[in-house]
């Protein structure tokens, strides 16, 4: 290949992939390197992308070849790609699948490929490659986790390491294909509803039914576990419904609250043929098991004492779950992954709009969870009308003189807070209050001082962690019909929280530079709108601040999305200009 000053993409060596932002490709090439590689920086003109093992095992896993990524490079870059980029795009796809997890020794296994075989007291991983086996038998991390050595191609190993082992594999660069199987649960008829509440029509969107295909994959040993990435708006709970009644077996799934416990409930009477009496709340005030069980990732976390034991594990063995929901995965605690390793023989669905995660253990859902199977842009969504249309913005808000020299003097995270709290910010929220008078308006923040101050200020009503749970339903309900035009929510409304009516949403405080956090916040407002019209999201931070530096990180995520944030400089003449009138 020649130099071809004409395209936009620039891959350097160090396997980062710079991409010109207003080139006319732009959105097609964005599209397309977001299957097999992240994002790490945007800025107003070049966007830097991160080639990574795990973005491209995810590619491999979702059916992208490395023939498929190659040829998508080679098409819009600049100059020839470097030769230790091609190489290793080869090798590191390669080993996607290079190495196999099976219930019985390969020579049955490989001969049937109908139904999922029940593990027993022994699995096998087998390798066509004979120095694949021989590298991660003799390998320093892998020793005294296999039993014995079954024949040249194959290591036999206890059925109860099955996770440990493929968290050790992907740790050493072989990712497993698990064919292992599935112990099939206590079965349970679920039907989908014909109709819904309201008597309208149900039944799943053309995506909806895509994703539940995609992971089930017909009953084979390379369907049931895995991750499926839409936006928030698209429907994850009516996916994980479509899932279960595929499945039809004793189901429990864990969210990020009990809110969305109350959610997911609702949802699944409504959707399903089941019986309300035949789904249980697992809760802090609730302990019903049932056939189908909805709990809270902090109930399942809770411990008495800091080393103690977790007392509501046992959940996950009270009944024969045949299928475990994640939802929210990238929120998945770290206790949570340690019993996940331990039930790789339960299917498992993690669903969530961003793999994001701020501690780095992708790698971890990718292995205990399943592999990516299906990654929706979101900007498709939004062009299908699936998801609203949103306009983001950043209002900048000054800080007067004396909150600057205070924020000099104090350690950085106290300075950011500082920021974060400024009193100005009171006269933005106000503008873009009566500036979307007739809107439903969620006012989202990180710190709760800062929160009451609002609510105070305007009369709203006010959700925090310390809401009782009934007295949050009450108040999303009366917002979900018109009764409370605008909410003020703490970070408990991040997550699995429907709101369709809302279509503004203020963020005044975020947890410094999460991208996760930014993107679920944004999902808050992306329900579509009865009369289609378009959702505002407003990031309101103080100018010239840690909080400004921090805001840049925490937009990446939906930048990577299509989404690109107007900047706003707010002032005093703002109250007469209007928000359009303003430059950048």
């Amino acid at each position: 290949m020649v130099y071809n000053p004409t395209n936009p993409m620039i891959v350097q060596g160090d396997f980062s992939v710079l991409l010109e932002a207003y080139h006319a490709d732009f959105e097609k090439v964005r599209s397309g390197l977001g299957v097999f590689a992240d994002l790490e920086k945007s800025p107003e003109h070049i966007h830097t992308y991160r080639i990574t093992p795990l973005s491209l095992w995810n590619a491999a896993a979702t059916g992208q070849t490395p023939e498929q990524v190659l040829e998508f490079l080679l098409q819009y870059v600049k100059f020839p790609i470097p030769n230790n980029v091609c190489r290793d795009i080869q090798g590191y796809m390669g080993r996607y699948g290079l190495v196999k997890l099976m219930a019985n020794p390969p020579s049955v296994s490989l001969a049937q490929e109908s139904e999922p075989v029940v593990p027993g007291e022994f699995l096998y991983l087998y390798s066509q490659d004979i120095p694949t086996i021989m590298a991660i038998a003799g390998h320093k991390e892998t020793k005294g986790i296999f039993h014995h050595k079954f024949d040249d191609h194959t290591l036999i190993l206890s059925s109860g390491k099955r996770g440990i082992v493929k968290q050790l594999l992907v740790k050493i660069g072989y990712p497993v294909e698990d064919l292992a199987g599935y112990i099939d649960g206590e079965q349970l008829e679920i039907d989908l509803s014909q109709y819904d509440d309201a008597g309208n029509p149900f039944s799943l969107r053309n995506y909806q039914q895509q994703a539940v295909n995609l992971f089930y994959d017909n009953g084979r040993e390379t369907g049931g576990s895995g991750i499926l990435v839409l936006p928030c708006g698209a429907g994850k709970t009516v996916i994980g419904i479509g899932a279960m009644a595929q499945i039809s077996m004793n189901t429990l799934i864990l969210t990020t609250s009990t809110s969305a416990v109350h959610q997911w409930m609702r949802e699944i009477v409504e959707k399903t043929t089941l019986e309300s009496e035949v789904v249980g709340e697992y809760s802090g005030s609730k302990k019903n098991i049932c056939p189908v069980t909805v709990t809270t990732y902090q109930m399942v976390t809770y411990r008495p004492q800091k080393n103690g034991p977790f007392p509501h594990f046992e959940i996950f063995n009270a009944r024969a779950w045949g299928l475990i929901i994640y939802d929210e995965v990238h929120t998945l605690p770290a206790p949570v992954f340690q019993v996940t390793a331990e039930l790789q023989a339960r299917r498992r669905l993690g669903l969530t709009a961003t793999l994001v995660r701020e501690d780095g253990r992708e790698a971890d859902v990718f292995t205990l969870i399943g592999p990516k199977k299906l990654d929706v842009p979101w900007s498709d969504m939004e062009q299908a009308g699936w998801i609203a249309t949103a306009i983001c913005t950043e209002v900048r808000v000054p800080m007067d003189f004396s909150l600057r020299m205070e924020c000099a003097q104090v350690p950085e995270r106290m300075a950011y807070r500082f920021e974060a709290e400024n009193a100005d910010k009171l006269k933005a929220i106000d503008y873009l209050l009566h500036k979307h008078a007739d809107d439903g308006i969620l006012i989202i923040g990180q710190y709760i001082k800062q929160l009451e101050a609002i609510a105070a200020h305007f009369d709203f009503p006010l959700i925090t962690g310390k809401t009782p749970t009934e007295k949050r339903d009450i108040l999303y309900e009366q917002f979900r019909i018109g009764k409370i035009p605008v909410l003020v929510v703490s970070k408990v409304a991040n997550f699995a929280i429907d709101l369709p009516d809302a279509s503004v949403g203020i963020q005044v405080s975020g947890a410094f530079g999460s991208r996760q956090e930014e993107a679920q916040r944004l999902g808050r407002i992306l329900r579509p709108k009865k009369d289609g019209r378009s959702a505002f999201f407003y990031s309101v931070v103080s100018k010239d601040s840690r909080e400004q530096e921090f805001a840049h990180h925490r937009q990446l995520f939906l930048t990577e999305q299509g989404y690109q944030y107007q900047i706003l400089d707010f002032d005093e003449t703002l109250l007469e200009e209007g928000i359009e009138g303003c430059g950048k």
